[in-house]
Order: structure tokens, then C-alpha cells, then sequence
């Protein structure tokens, strides 16, 4: 049979645009392009808790992830979680443990289709070598960022995760979820005449070696979008830093927050987050904010303070943080929002795994 040219050509058009049509494309959030055959499913974390923010996008994230850093990695109740339901994370290998230490070797053994960085890797002379060396193995490498600027990046770097994976429409969907919740809180807080209260950010909170708190970054961020001043901002040359009890008490904060989590546990320091009883967490802020010059500052005097999971500071799930200290920094503004309904109905529409815990403390009355 001979073939008339318009079929030839017809044919020739079908074969141009077979193959690129199933690639795929995104642009990280460095700006690179990053190209793969089809969408990844054997995945390399640069940060294992990420795991988590694959899982507002698949239903079995898990099934997606051959190998995993932990020098970040899933606290050991949100490990437990996962467990329970995808037995199966127990074989995703290790590439590396350290602070931004990973073993290209150990990633290339592994033979994934994407391997997912994140912005503070590529400020490390040793993460750019091992990206070099893994690209030059043929394995694109994508980079996102959930914690350096994450109201900034956050949803651009679900998005690339969602194109990369074959997960668009989850991602949108999770994004129009954050974004409206977002728009709301800066839509009520648009009129520059509310007052903006000071608020003392303490991180990694405990009575003593006071105090640790924020100077621009993400928990700036938060403060900032929810209608405050951190007063640290003025302070604090970086994003973190110290300062005494004495520049505490005399600063005069309208309020305090204190972040903590389980690891602050063995320092006398706010115990709260994943796994935490809502008993242990309250016994623990209540302890923090009666001991010596705490006990003094007005906002402690007036009710106004709060307790907060450090660990919100990697997750697009922060959104609650943010409506909750919108609520603390302006309740008449904020009165009808609930940051725990946002987490519960997060729960329940985009994460495959229910973690038990508690995220925020207030004074008993």
C-alpha cells in the first residue's frame, strides 16, 4: 500500500506530538524547568515530614516515596499514623540523616524518577554537589519551599508536587481551600486604621535561658499577615535570635505566644503537638507563664497569651495557625472563624492519616 503525503504528514504529526503530550513539565521553585516522561511515582524527599504535604495530594502518599532524608523527619506519632494504614513506609529507604547532609550514591541506587529538594538546599556547597551529581546520573531534581517564605511559596511548590505527580486537581483544590481562608483574614484586616497589637513571638519556649524569639521570616510572616507587630522584628537580625527576660518585661508585649512541641519536653519548656493529651499541654503553658518575670507581664495578667505547635512552620496546613492568631490578635474581628474546624476539615477532605494531638493552649480561666 503506498501512503498519500497528506497521511504521511498526518502520521509524522501524530508521532511529534505523542511524546509531548505525555511529558511533563513544571517549573520549580528556583525558577528551573523540570522535565519528566510521565508523572513521578518513585520519589526521593529531600525532607521526610514532607511525606505529609504529599498527602493532601494522594491518597496513598506513601506508594510514591522510595527513599527519604531524615534529618527532618515525620515525628514519631505521625510516623505511628502512617503506619497504621500504609505498612509499607517502613521500607522507604534513608539517603542521608544529617543537617543538610545526603548521599547521592544512596539516591542513585535507588533509581527514582524525581528527586524533591528544598530552597535552604541550595544555599549548601555539599547539597549542590550531591544535585550535580544526581542530575548527571539522569534524574531531574525539583526544588520547593514550605518553610523559608511559606506563605509566599507554599502553594506555588504544592502545585509543582501536584504537576510532577499526576495531582493537579487535588493540588487546585487544596489551594483554593488555603487561598479563600487566606483572603479572608487579609480582607477583614485591609482597613490600616485596626490597631495592630505587639506581640512577643517566644519560640522553642521554657522558663529558662530566656528567650528565643523571631526577627523576620516565617513566623513574621504569620504574626504580620494575622494583624500584629512583632516587636522582635526590630530586635532580631535574621530570622532567629535571643534576647533576656529583662528586654521581655520591659518591652510590654499586648501579647504573648509561645511555640513548643514534645521535644521541649526534657528542658521544662511548652509540651504540645503530635501525640500530646490536651492535660499535658495546659499543665505545661501553665507552668511556663507562672514562672518568675512571666507571671509579671501584662499580656499574661490580661489573658492575653497563647501556646502554638512549633512544627506548623513546614506545611501549607499553617493556614490554621494563621486564622488562630488572627482570632488571638483581633477576636471581634475574627469571631465566627475556627481554626480547629480548618484543621478537621483539612483532616477530612486532603490528609489520608488522622495524627491525634494538640495545637494550641490558652490560659485557664
Amino acid at each position: 500500500m503506498t501512503l498519500t503525503r497528506p497521511l504521511l504528514a498526518a502520521f509524522a504529526l501524530i508521532a511529534w506530538l505523542g511524546p509531548a503530550a505525555a511529558d511533563v513539565v513544571a517549573t520549580d521553585i528556583l525558577g528551573r524547568e523540570v522535565h519528566l516522561p510521565e508523572p513521578a511515582r518513585h520519589i526521593v524527599l529531600g525532607e521526610g515530614r514532607h511525606l505529609s504535604v504529599l498527602g493532601l495530594i494522594h491518597d496513598d502518599p506513601v506508594a510514591l516515596v522510595s527513599g527519604w532524608r531524615l534529618d527532618k523527619a515525620l515525628d514519631e506519632p505521625t510516623m505511628q499514623a502512617y503506619r497504621e494504614k500504609f505498612p509499607d513506609i517502613d521500607q522507604i529507604r534513608p539517603v542521608g540523616s544529617g543537617n543538610r547532609d545526603i548521599s547521592a550514591e544512596a539516591i542513585i541506587a535507588l533509581h527514582p524518577d524525581l528527586v524533591v529538594l528544598t530552597l535552604i538546599d541550595r544555599n549548601d556547597p555539599g547539597m549542590e554537589v550531591a544535585r550535580q551529581q544526581i542530575e548527571a546520573a539522569g534524574i531531574p531534581v525539583a526544588y520547593v519551599d514550605f518553610f523559608s517564605h511559606p506563605q509566599e511559596n507554599s502553594i506555588p511548590s504544592l502545585r509543582i508536587l501536584g504537576k510532577l505527580t499526576g495531582a493537579e486537581e487535588r493540588a487546585e483544590e487544596f489551594a483554593e481551600f488555603y487561598d479563600s481562608r487566606l483572603a479572608r483574614i487579609r480582607d477583614r484586616l485591609a482597613d490600616p486604621e485596626i490597631a495592630r497589637p505587639r506581640v512577643f513571638f517566644h519560640v522553642h519556649a521554657a522558663p529558662q535561658n530566656c528567650c528565643s524569639t523571631v526577627g523576620s521570616g516565617v513566623f513574621h510572616d504569620f504574626i504580620t499577615t494575622a494583624g500584629g507587630q512583632n516587636i522582635g522584628h526590630d530586635t532580631v537580625k535574621g530570622v532567629l535570635g535571643n534576647v533576656s527576660l529583662e528586654y521581655l518585661i520591659g518591652a510590654d508585649p499586648d501579647v504573648y505566644i509561645a511555640t513548643g512541641g514534645t521535644h521541649m519536653a526534657a528542658r521544662g519548656g511548652l509540651v504540645l503537638g503530635s501525640g500530646v493529651d490536651a492535660e499535658t499541654a495546659q499543665a505545661s503553658f501553665q507552668r511556663l507563664i507562672a514562672a518568675p518575670g512571666f507571671a509579671s507581664l501584662r499580656a499574661v495578667e490580661q489573658g492575653r497569651t497563647a501556646g502554638v505547635w512549633h512544627l506548623f512552620n513546614d506545611s501549607p496546613v499553617h493556614i490554621a495557625l494563621i486564622e488562630y492568631l488572627a482570632k488571638t490578635f483581633h477576636p471581634d474581628l475574627f469571631q465566627d472563624v475556627d481554626p480547629a474546624k480548618t484543621l478537621a476539615e483539612i483532616n477530612a477532605r486532603f490528609s489520608p492519616v488522622i495524627v491525634p494531638g494538640t495545637w494550641w493552649v490558652t490560659p485557664e480561666q
